[in-house]
Order: structure tokens, then C-alpha cells, then sequence
């Protein structure tokens, strides 16, 4: 009989938690957790004090039935789940399903995977925190309740198929509000003037200093006004001011700093870092990623004093202590780090490596001397005006963390560089004007939310925790509430004033305005879903009142509260609001915008909602005559579309003439416009325009399409339809009924039998069939 058997969640944890411990101990996973609310009824009993009921998942009975077969044998069973309100209700579900024996079963939780804190945690072990359990039983209860009894509301009112989350909601309600203030602003315009003046230098060679004006000028008469103040005006240094200045360094990372930094500097979206995080912690190279604390251990402190003394000098030390100032903190054990401070870099994947590089230099950074600079401001007098111009200069005296790390912002783009040095001046010199400029510029609307900065948001507000985050923001994605796209910009004039040489000249450039990347917009159901249920159900879409549930859940974690308590109170307000928006009728469906009527007819026309997603709809049921529906295509939005572009999605399709004795139109779909011949459909390109393309147009795109066809296709057998050679992205391979197999590079495709194809195929399945078998005998070995 083994003596001890420790369970955690996943299985690389698993084996480095294995190294550690001696062959006493036999440690397995339990994949995550093993049962959960069942999928398709609500496991709720309201009557009973809300009590759950749970369900062991189909995939996770193999691996309960091995659990307890193994926890049978050991003398003692040690639950080692994450430390946090999700890790303790996986241990306290294995505890009940397993059927332990509490004197022989032991809780340990540990922060980081190395062999003193394992080590540590077993010489202290305690019992399942309930508190922590019933936070999370509270957010999972709460929720479904949510989710069950919501969604049948949207089938009902908005359009089948639809779901509705707490967080989620909330999450969707802010993008919604940011598109619409995108859409609402109005660039104002304004005059930047910035003057360039020839100072010599220390070596007496002439430099350029550039200098701004101190205000903005609001029109173009004013900047013109100034300029011709200019062709005669003399201009002096008025004042020098020199200040000294520090740069603090940013905290360790909490998991949603780590998100945001992530975002920013390598180009991460939020599920990927902590998918990435996950694996370098159950490897053992860092901390617990899931915390809202920037609190380091004092070990950790000292690690990073003697890693900097090491690698810079003790001139670059400064230890540090931070304090967790986020709203509603929760997991306060310590920030995340590596696990070895001293290691630099790890044997990990390429990405891995990446986000290792980033909590490395964090961390070693934070605590690291504050970086020294010296700024130094120019004032510059105007004879004949009471404005004046400001030259800037910074100079970094001592880099300090700067040497290691500097923090990035979500508007990088929009900060002008400072770090240059000013030539030498002084108060009273005449300054020669080379040149003074007066470009238009444009105040800029607010930027749509990044996943980063939404995640700042989200944390601002109090809404959700650091286990939330990266689902929520997949969750509306995937629910289609929500795209991550780009806008391509729009083509601006700006004015440019130039005084040059006693010459004032006028010219009209050119910029791309507005245009953005990787950013979360709304779609027309998410903008419909977000309007519904702020009328209806202003509660759950309300920021403050998620705010306070969050704080409820952690006054249950700290066992101040009771959970079914906090369950009733919200569902005796909650469950009549259902009941009475069930109830409502009304004949204009939700979401529902009349544009106008359809010139010639009257009919009303309109844009909504339907079984499909959005379209746009000539006519109504009341009338004698069928109405008439166009989906919106992909560069419409609900909020926005008029009623001549509507009328246009009724052009399609066109019919452009006949090809091989065929008729060829021009229509559009789910997935946007086409050409459609011989029943056969070839998407239009971005680019092209489909109320101007022409036959010729079309025809070209049809020989396109079919000439890449004949090119993937090498070889078919008439003896067997199925048996396909194709030419594909990475070379020739085989398909046959719906798989793919590989043609090795020394076999020429077009030589191959049936036969032959047959037989690689027999080879390949048989391959693959005994390579799980191999690699576990080798896994064997190994040990």
C-alpha cells in the first residue's frame, strides 16, 4: 500500500510536483474540476436554500473511478488544488466524491511550484476552507440563475439562440457605450504652432531647437493673424528653468497588469497570456498567476537585492514594498514572479520565454533605484505679442530601472518623446527663427477598448476577478456580442501654415484619421442585447450593483456573510422582473428602427433583428403583400445604416448577362456579396463594389477561381470518388472520406495507384495507432 497520494488539477502540475517528493508520494490530476452544475437543467432547488446539484461529467468518469481506486490504497490523501476560490472547490468536490476519510485526508496549498514550498505546504497542511468553497458555489449558483433565466427572455423578445451572462453583460454594456460615444463625437480643429530656432551648440556649430506655442490657435484666420505677427517680431529667452525629476517603477505584476503589459508589448491577447502563465507556473518557473496582490515575499526581496548587486551594483538597488490598492483585492498572497529571481531565463517555448523575459524585468525592476533626470524649460519671448513659445529637453542623468524595464501605455502613440537635450542657453539670448509652422490638427475621439484596457476598466469598476477576466472577454467574443477587428481610417485634409524667410505659404496635406487595430467592437445582436436588458433588467447591467455582488462574494470568502442568504436576496428581486418582461407584448420587435419608406410603394422600411442576425425589411405582415428581407452585409451597422443604403441592399442580385450559355448575378450572404454561375458561388474580393462590377469583371473571377481549383486538384479515381490527390498549403496529400494523410517527399503524386494511395494510408492509421503506446513505454523507461 502507497502512503500518500496527492491530487492536483492538472497534469504538467502534476509531474513537476513529482520531482519534489520522494517515492513515497504518488501524485495524480484530476483534469480540472470533476463535476459541475448539470449542462442541460437548471440544478437549482430555490425551495431548498438554493442548494446545487452537481454532476459528475461524462469525460471525467474514467478518471474518478482511477482516483478513488488509488485513494483506496494510500494512507493518506493530500488535496493540492490552487490557492484560490476555484482551486478549494475543486479539493472540496474531489473530498466529497472520492468519499474521503477526513482523518486521512489533508489540505496544502502553496503559491509557487519549488521544492521548499511544496515541502513547506505538506509540514503544514489544514482543513477545506468552506468559506472560500461557498464563495465560489455563491458566483457559480448566481450565475446560472442568471443565464437560465435570462436567456429564454432574449429567445422570446430578441431572436433565438441568444444567452445573457452577469459579467459578461456588463462587459458587452461597455463596449456598447464606448461605440456609441466614437460615433457621437465631433472633431474639433485646431492650430499647433511650433517655431524652430538656430542656437549654437557648445562646439559653436548651429542646431535646431524646436519650440511650441504655449496655446492652441482656433482658427485658421488666428494662426494666420499670428504668423504675420512673426515676420516682424524679435525673440528672446525670457527664462531658463532646471528641475531634477524621478521615475518611480511599476509594482510586480497582478494578473491583470500582466494581461495589459502582455497586450502592449508582445502582442498577447488576454486567454493566450494566461494560458502561456499557466504553463510557466505549473512548471515551476513562476509564482501563482491568478492574484490581485503586488506584495513580494521577503525572500523575493532579498533574491532581487542580491540578482541587481550581482548584475549592475548596489548604486541600482532599492527595495521596495507595495501595497494592493485594487478595488475589492482578494487573492492577497504575492505578485507574480519567478520562482528563482536569480534565473535570468528559462528552457521553456518560444512564447513561454517571452513572458517569462517581461515578469523577470518587472520584477527585478520594481525593485531597482528610481531612474534621475534633469528637465530643463525654455521660455521664449514674443516682442510683439504677450504669448510665448516653451522649449522642452530632458536628459537622463541616471538610468536606475530604466536601465532594465520601462512600462507601456494603451496610448503610446499619442505621447511625445521628451528625452533629448536642449544646446546650451541663456536668459536675455536672441534667438534666429528658421521657421514657424501653424499644422491643423484634430482633438481625437475616445479610442475603442483593446482587450488590455478593458481589463483595466473592468478592474477600475470592481468587476470581476483576476480568475474572470481572460473567460469573459473569450466568452463575448464567442457569443458574437462582440468582434475584435480593425477600422481602416478615413482619408483627412489638414491645413498647413509655414512662415518661412518673411514668406507666409499656404499648403493641404493629407492624413489617414481614426483608423485601429485589434479592438473590440460591438455587432448589431450585441448592441440589441446591451439596449434589452439596460431597459428591462437595469440591475444586472449596472456597475455598481456587480461591484457590490463582487465585494458580496468576498465577504462570503471571509466568512462574514452567508451565501444562500445573498442568493435570496438577489433572486426575490430578480425572478418578478422575468416573469413581468416575459409578459410584456409589443408590436415592434426589439431593436426595431424604422429608416423611412420605400419610394414608389410607401411600404415602411426598417432594420432589425432576425432568426439570422441583422437585416433590413420592405414592407410588414399586416399588409396583402409578402415583405421583402436583405441581410446587412459585414459594413453596416444597425445604429448607423440609412434609409438609401438600405434601399440599396435590395439591388442585389443584379444579373450582369450570360457566360457558357449560363447567367451570372451578382448577390450577397451570410458571408457577404458573390458571383453566382452554374450554381456554383465565388466570393467577391474585399475590394470590389458589388453594385459596379461588370460581366467581364465577373467572368475574370470565375476562370480565377476555377484555375486554383484544377491546381489543387492532381489526381482523382474514377474506381473510388473518395480517394482525392490534392495540392495543398504545406504540398501534395491524400484525402479520403473527410481525413488527410501525408505523401512523403520522394513519391511523385501523380504516380500513385489507387492501390498505392491505400496502402500509405494503412501504413499511416497504423503509425499513429501504436505512437501513444511507444511514447508511454519510453515515459517508462525514462523514469
Amino acid at each position: 500500500m502507497q502512503k500518500n497520494l496527492v491530487i492536483v488539477e492538472s497534469p504538467a502540475k502534476a509531474k513537476t510536483i513529482e520531482k519534489f517528493l520522494g517515492k513515497d508520494y504518488k501524485v495524480l490530476s484530476s483534469y480540472g474540476h470533476i463535476r459541475d452544475l448539470k449542462k442541460k437543467s437548471f440544478s437549482i432547488d430555490i425551495e431548498k436554500d438554493f442548494a446545487p446539484t452537481y454532476e459528475i461529467s461524462s469525460d471525467k468518469k474514467e478518471v474518478v473511478k482511477n482516483l478513488q481506486a488509488e485513494a483506496a490504497k494510500a494512507d493518506t490523501v493530500w488535496l493540492a488544488s490552487d490557492e484560490d476560490r476555484e482551486g478549494e472547490a475543486i479539493a472540496w468536490h474531489l473530498y466529497e466524491v472520492l468519499k474521503l476519510n477526513p482523518e486521512h485526508t489533508k489540505r496544502i496549498v502553496f503559491h509557487e511550484i519549488t521544492k521548499n514550498a511544496i515541502l513547506k505546504a505538506i509540514d503544514n497542511p489544514r482543513d477545506i476552507d468552506m468559506n472560500l468553497v461557498n464563495a465560489q458555489q455563491a458566483r457559480r449558483v448566481l450565475d446560472r440563475i442568471v443565464g437560465f433565466e435570462l436567456s429564454p427572455v432574449l429567445w422570446k423578445k430578441v431572436r433565438p439562440a441568444l444567452s445573457a451572462g452577469r459579467v459578461q453583460s456588463v462587459a458587452v454594456r461597455l463596449i456598447v457605450e464606448r461605440e456609441r460615444e466614437v460615433n457621437a463625437f465631433e472633431s474639433e480643429a485646431s492650430y499647433r504652432v511650433i517655431a524652430i530656432f538656430l542656437v549654437p551648440d557648445k562646439d559653436g556649430k548651429m542646431v535646431e531647437m524646436k519650440a511650441e506655442l504655449n496655446r492652441r490657435l482656433k482658427t485658421k484666420e488666428e494662426a494666420e493673424q499670428f504668423l504675420e505677427q512673426c515676420k516682424t517680431a524679435k525673440f528672446k529667452i525670457e527664462n531658463i528653468a532646471v528641475k531634477p525629476t524621478k521615475k518611480s517603477p511599476a509594482a510586480p505584476f497582478t494578473t491583470s497588469t500582466l494581461q495589459q503589459e502582455a497586450a502592449r508589448k508582445l502582442s498577447f491577447t488576454v486567454a493566450q497570456t494566461m494560458m502561456l502563465a499557466q504553463k510557466l507556473y505549473e512548471a515551476g518557473l513562476i509564482t501563482y498567476m491568478r492574484t490581485d496582490s503586488v506584495n513580494l515575499s521577503e525572500y523575493a526581496i532579498a533574491d532581487s537585492k542580491q540578482t541587481i548587486t550581482n548584475m549592475m551594483g548596489e548604486r541600482y538597488v532599492q527595495t521596495r514594498h507595495f501595497t494592493t490598492k485594487t478595488k475589492g483585492a482578494q487573492e492577497a498572497h504575492e505578485a507574480i514572479r519567478p520562482t528563482y529571481i536569480e534565473n535570468e531565463s528559462v528552457s521553456a517555448g518560444a512564447q513561454e520565454k517571452r513572458l517569462y523575459d517581461l515578469i523577470w524585468k518587472r520584477t527585478i525592476a520594481s525593485q531597482m533605484a528610481d531612474a534621475e533626470l534633469e528637465k530643463t524649460t525654455a521660455t521664449i519671448s514674443i516682442s510683439n505679442s504677450g504669448d510665448h513659445f516653451t522649449a522642452v529637453g530632458e536628459v537622463i542623468t541616471f538610468d536606475g530601472f530604466l536601465r532594465i524595464y520601462r512600462e507601456s501605455y494603451d496610448d503610446d502613440n499619442e505621447q511625445e518623446d521628451e528625452s533629448r537635450l536642449l544646446p546650451p542657453l541663456a536668459k536675455g539670448q536672441d534667438l534666429v527663427n528658421q521657421n514657424i509652422s501653424a499644422t491643423e490638427r484634430f482633438t481625437q475621439r475616445p479610442p475603442r477598448y483593446t482587450e488590455a484596457s478593458l481589463v483595466r476598466k473592468l478592474e477600475e469598476l470592481g468587476i470581476g476577478r483576476p480568475s474572470t477576466y481572460a473567460p469573459t472577454i473569450s466568452t463575448i467574443q464567442q457569443r458574437e456580442y462582440v468582434v475584435k477587428g480593425e477600422k481602416p481610417g478615413e482619408e483627412r485634409p489638414y491645413n498647413v501654415l509655414l512662415l518661412k524667410n518673411g514668406t507666409l505659404t499656404q499648403t493641404v496635406q493629407t492624413e489617414i484619421a481614426g483608423a485601429e487595430k485589434a479592438k473590440l467592437m460591438p455587432t448589431d445582436t450585441g448592441i440589441v442585447v446591451n439596449d434589452f436588458l439596460t431597459e428591462f433588467f437595469p440591475n444586472i447591467l449596472n456597475y455598481n450593483f456587480t461591484a457590490n455582488i463582487e465585494k458580496e462574494f468576498d465577504e462570503i470568502a471571509d466568512g462574514e456573510k452567508e451565501w444562500n442568504s445573498i442568493m435570496h436576496n438577489f433572486y426575490t428581486d430578480f425572478h418578478p422582473l422575468v416573469e413581468s418582461t416575459l409578459a410584456i407584448k409589443g408590436k415592434q420587435k426589439v431593436g426595431e428602427r424604422i429608416l423611412g419608406e420605400e419610394p414608389g410603394t410607401g411600404l415602411p422600411v426598417s432594420v432589425k433583428i432576425g432568426r439570422f442576425g441583422p437585416m433590413v425589411q420592405i414592407g410588414n405582415t399586416e399588409s396583402e403583400e409578402k415583405p421583402r428581407f436583405s441581410r446587412l452585409t459585414k459594413d453596416l451597422s444597425m445604429e448607423t445604416i440609412t434609409l438609401e443604403q438600405a434601399l440599396d441592399l435590395f439591388k442585389l442580385p443584379r444579373t450582369l448577362g450570360e457566360y457558357e450559355d449560363k447567367e451570372v448575378t451578382i448577390g450577397t450572404g451570410r458571408f457577404g456579396p458573390y458571383v453566382r454561375h452554374d450554381d456554383k458561388y465565388f466570393s467577391l474580393p474585399k475590394t470590389a463594389d458589388p453594385m459596379s462590377v461588370t460581366l467581364d469583371e465577373a467572368i475574370a473571377l470565375i476562370e480565377e477561381k476555377r484555375e486554383a481549383e484544377k491546381q489543387k486538384h492532381i489526381k482523382q479515381f474514377e474506381e473510388d470518388a473518395e480517394m482525392l490527390i490534392l495540392n495543398g498549403r504545406y504540398g501534395p496529400y491524400i484525402s479520403y472520406k473527410k481525413k488527410n494523410y501525408k505523401i512523403p517527399q520522394n513519391i511523385v503524386p501523380q504516380d500513385l495507384s489507387l492501390q498505392a494511395c491505400l496502402d500509405l494510408i494503412k501504413l499511416q492509421t497504423e503509425k499513429a495507432e501504436t505512437a501513444p503506446a511507444k511514447r508511454r513505454k519510453a515515459a517508462a523507461k525514462k523514469k
